[in-house]
């Protein structure tokens, strides 16, 4: 056996790989970036909106890079106030700031954070432990539609780095008409969202979506759209942020 042959042939297939990876891998990012220009763009450098989400008030606002997130509502203890920016969060309970845990300073950030963040979407996916890679095309309701899978890196990523997500962005439009996700925590599961009742407020789009779930946690997450075209998902709940508009 000619085995620097063998080592030639490996080596040649091993560099064919990487390439058609880096390939792939540069699609999904031009599509994420064309998804991002389709919701919004530049418009989202210079934001600040409001919003309510399941009876309790949101604000957004950013600049460049930089972000201030808030939510308020009141519950048996009084009025709370909770403000996570890019260095720091903060909770106040009737006007006086509050010491909290480390545990609850995550606990409540990730929450606040999770809201804004799927608000915002699909601004976030180039955020720097984003991994974006190419499923391929698929076709939902007689729309044609790209396929991209997102991960994260363990370091970033958060304590959900684990999930993994794909969406569904219209090949004409470019907007992220569905997507669907699988979950580590609590015994782990999927879900499909459909998005619905689109709205444009200063420049950004914003959308609510109907949230599906499956029978089967284990399923892959992107055959998902087969199900949901057989009428086989069930519908857990709506995500709806209310009241949009600009922060007055």
């Amino acid at each position: 056996m000619n085995y620097s042959l063998v080592l030639v042939f490996t080596i040649g297939f091993v560099l064919l790989g990487s390439f058609i990876s880096a390939q792939e891998s540069d699609r999904a990012q031009d599509i994420i970036d064309k998804a991002i220009e389709a919701h919004g763009g530049s418009n989202y450098d210079d934001l600040a909106i409001s919003f309510k989400f399941r009876d309790k008030n949101y604000s957004i606002k950013l600049d460049g890079g930089n972000y201030e997130y808030t939510r308020s509502y009141a519950d048996s203890v009084g009025h709370i106030l909770d403000v996570l920016t890019n260095d720091s969060f903060e909770r106040k309970v009737d006007g006086t700031l509050i010491s909290l845990s480390d545990k609850d300073v995550r606990k409540y950030s990730n929450s606040l954070n999770s809201v804004c963040y799927f608000a915002l979407l699909p601004r976030g996916l180039n955020d720097p432990a984003v991994k974006k890679s190419m499923i391929g095309l698929n076709k939902i309701d007689g729309q044609k539609y790209h396929v991209v899978q997102v991960t994260f890196d363990e370091d970033g990523g958060g304590d959900d780095h684990e999930d993994v997500y794909v969406y569904w962005i219209n090949q004409k439009t470019y907007t992220v008409d569905f997507l669907a996700y699988s979950y580590q925590v609590n015994g782990g599961g999927v879900r499909f969202r459909a998005a619905k009742e689109p709205v444009v407020i200063d420049g950004v789009r914003f959308q609510n979506y109907i949230n599906y779930k499956y029978s089967d946690k284990d399923i892959p997450v992107d055959s998902l759209p087969f199900y949901y075209v057989q009428g086989e998902l069930t519908k857990l709940s709506e995500i709806n942020s209310e009241d949009v508009k600009v922060l007055e």
